[in-house]
């Protein structure tokens, strides 16, 4: 299975423990690119909506394209009783959109699993006249609270941490957007916490697509061993989270 794919198996899972962003980051956003009544938005690859109801509530014409299955039923669970919610389940590289066009296209960390030469050019194309493309991801600092339990955890990657799929995502330059027609390209950071018990953290590290592909028996073993470790250190471990924003327009 491609690492694309694999958040499909996990839904629930997915749904409970993957950050949202901050009110802030989307303040700005919404009020960036005027998004409202009459502005017709698509967001790529949603999940299970963890960047989808701050645009949804702006009463905007709110649209979505999903590759995974499982996630896709449940944000139509979510938010299928919204009248100015759509979303279709399909592979935003082959899906043919028709006429549509979109006054803003986003991605929160999903844009980065299209190549860029697909990614790029097709959001271009999607967009109206003066539109905005918006990327967003998360950085999560553990270290910076805690450089002991950092370590220790380290130590535990180290010795069980072995995907039988071999993790070559990290190609995509969210910088490049330039050199695809875009212009006025901008980066803006947002700033957030986040605690977790060990057991919380654990789930959330079961979330991460290289490693949901774990296999046995190292996959046991290295939950236990980062479970264990966080115990020990108290039961928390801190993140310090940078929300980042990449911004750019289609020219008029």
């Amino acid at each position: 299975m491609e690492f694309r794919k694999v958040f499909d198996t996990i839904p629930e899972q997915f749904d409970k423990y993957r950050p949202r962003y901050s009110a802030e980051l989307f303040a700005d956003l919404i009020e960036y690119a005027e998004i409202g009544p009459g502005k017709t938005v698509l967001e790529l690859g949603p999940g299970t909506g963890q960047a989808t109801d701050p645009i949804l509530d702006t009463g905007c014409d709110y649209n979505a394209i999903e590759l995974g299955e499982n996630l896709f039923e449940m944000m139509k669970r979510k938010y299928g009783q919204y009248p100015n919610f759509s979303i279709v389940n399909d592979d935003f590289i082959t899906h043919n959109f028709g006429h549509q066009k979109f006054d803003m296209i986003y991605s929160a960390s999903t844009i980065q699993w299209i190549p860029e030469e697909i990614a790029f050019p097709k959001t271009f194309d999607l967009l109206k006249p003066g539109g905005t493309l918006a990327m967003m991801l998360t950085k999560g600092d553990y270290k910076t609270p805690n450089e002991e339990l950092f370590n220790k955890i380290q130590k535990v990657y180290s010795e069980y941490f072995k995907p039988d799929t071999e993790y070559k995502h990290g190609s995509f330059k969210y910088t490049n957007a330039p050199n695809y027609g875009y212009v006025d390209f901008e980066k803006r950071e947002f700033y957030g916490k986040r605690e977790f018990t060990a057991d919380e953290y654990v789930a959330f590290c079961g979330t991460h697509g290289d490693h949901i592909v774990v296999p046995e028996p190292y996959r046991s073993k290295f939950f236990d061993g980062l479970r264990e470790t966080v115990l020990e250190a108290g039961n928390k471990v801190v993140f310090n989270d940078t929300f980042i924003l990449f911004l750019a327009k289609k020219p008029l």
